[in-house]
């Protein structure tokens, strides 16, 4: 049983207890009659779009129409109403807005537009013929431009246009003819037959003390020379350095920080035991014993521990998806492969050498520059390329000793009759030889 206080659903369709209201409202009819349609002969309706420009609010038009020939009226029975309409108005301070009928496009028929005034107590139209047209606005400023440029033109000699028709259409032999007679019709600065100086023009003085003003602000070739070279990846050298020693720091181009954290006990103990050290690299492993028995060379062992560390850096990358470039492993991937490495130096490596990991033609020669300077500091600066060249898989000795050269290095092909060998030996000296920037040299007319 329900309860006595709960209230019952009303069936469907049964009739509630309130009765409904009707709203009456004042509504227009539903119907509308045209009461007449007007053709207007002065001052048509205009239905005006306006394209990419929002017009203001208050803007005033003057309206254009052509003059009706009364000839042409009388023979063709032309109706005013279908005469050529212009509005213009300038009331703009850097805009000017002009309004024309565009025709359709293709080759649909013209279309007739109508404006309604609808009168909602009779339920009445009265239609009203309009003009359909686009209102355009245009800078100002850019139509004096083109005015003044059509005054030019129409100045123009007769000798000026054959020119412009030379240099457009003529054969290559003649537009070298017209350029000479451009360059040869410079009046002098000295009247045939007269030693004064003639007087230099507003116009030249102007051209003058702008072409001074360029020309002063131009790089210099020493200047340009020391951009290409702080653009090239290349070490940093001390250019101001008196002894060959002084070029390359090692705490300057590896940094003292990294330096001391480079491990080379362990080939300390091994070296004083007389036990083999086991590198990838064949240049590394040739040096080892020499280097790590001896207390006065710790720097030039960690250098050479440090350059250990970037051949392997190198080996361990592959060939990348693009051309020209190589991948090297995650990080925790080159963590594993370098294990009892300072994270330190192996984060410094990965940085200096790569970017996200990836190496392309720029940290590659970075990479191979920094290991000629390397080089240099662990051999005295005097290094035979052979084996260096065989480490980083270079085909050719040129290509290897551009790399020397980069850095300031010298080589020099060295001939044994005896043995029937040949090999190059870089050597850093003062002054140094850097590769000079290539002029180009201007091409003849």
């Amino acid at each position: 049983m329900a309860e006595a206080g709960s209230k019952k659903r009303k069936r469907d369709g049964e009739a509630s207890g309130k009765p409904k209201k009707k709203v009456v409202l004042d509504a227009p009819p539903s119907t509308a009659t045209v009461s007449s349609i007007l053709r207007p002969k002065l001052c048509p309706p205009v239905i005006a779009t306006t394209p990419g420009i929002e017009l203001p609010q208050k803007l005033l038009f003057r309206s254009y129409q052509p003059r009706a020939d009364p000839k042409a009226k009388s023979k063709h029975g032309k109706q005013t109403d279908a005469q050529e309409l212009l509005l213009h108005s300038t009331a703009h301070h850097s805009l000017e807005y002009t309004g024309t009928e565009e025709a359709p496009r293709g080759s649909k028929p013209l279309l007739n537009h109508y404006l309604g005034i609808y009168d909602p107590s009779t339920g009445k139209l009265e239609v009203i013929e309009a003009k359909k047209m686009v209102v355009r606005g245009q800078v100002r400023s850019r139509q004096e431009a083109a005015v003044s440029a059509k005054e030019n033109e129409a100045k123009q000699s007769a000798m000026e246009r054959k020119t412009d028709l030379g240099q457009t259409f003529g054969t290559k032999k003649a537009k070298k003819a017209i350029r000479e007679n451009v360059l040869n019709a410079i009046a002098p600065l000295k009247k045939a037959g007269d030693a004064t100086m003639t007087k230099i023009d507003n116009a030249s003085r102007a051209m003058l003390s702008s072409v001074g003003a360029v020309t002063s602000l131009m790089a210099t070739r020493e200047e340009l020379q020391t951009a290409v070279d702080e653009a090239k990846p290349v070490p940093k050298a001390n250019l101001e350095a008196t002894s060959a020693s002084d070029v390359y720091d090692p705490e300057v181009i590896i940094g003292g920080d990294i330096l001391s954290l480079v491990p080379i006990r362990e080939w300390q103990e091994k070296a004083r035991r007389k036990e083999g050290v086991q590198v990838p690299s064949r240049f590394v492993a040739t040096r080892i014993n020499a280097l790590a028995v001896d207390d006065d060379t710790i720097t030039r062992l960690r250098v050479l521990r440090y350059l250990d560390l970037v051949l392997r850096f190198f080996f361990f990358s592959k060939e990348g998806r693009q051309r020209g470039t190589r991948r090297v492993p995650s990080p925790d991937k080159l963590r594993e492969l370098m294990a009892g490495i300072p994270d330190a130096v192996i984060e410094n490596i990965r940085r200096k050498f790569s970017d996200a990991g990836t190496l392309r033609k720029f940290h590659v020669d970075l990479l191979i520059t920094h290991c000629c300077a390397f080089a240099f500091i662990v051999d005295n600066f005097e290094v035979c390329t052979k084996e260096l060249r065989e480490d980083l898989k270079l085909g050719e000795d040129r290509e290897m000793n551009q790399y020397f050269h980069e850095v300031g290095g010298r080589v020099k092909r060295i001939n044994n009759k005896e043995l029937g060998q040949s090999w190059c030996v870089a050597k850093l000296e003062l002054p140094l030889d850097f590769p000079k920037q290539r002029r180009i040299a201007p091409r003849r007319r």
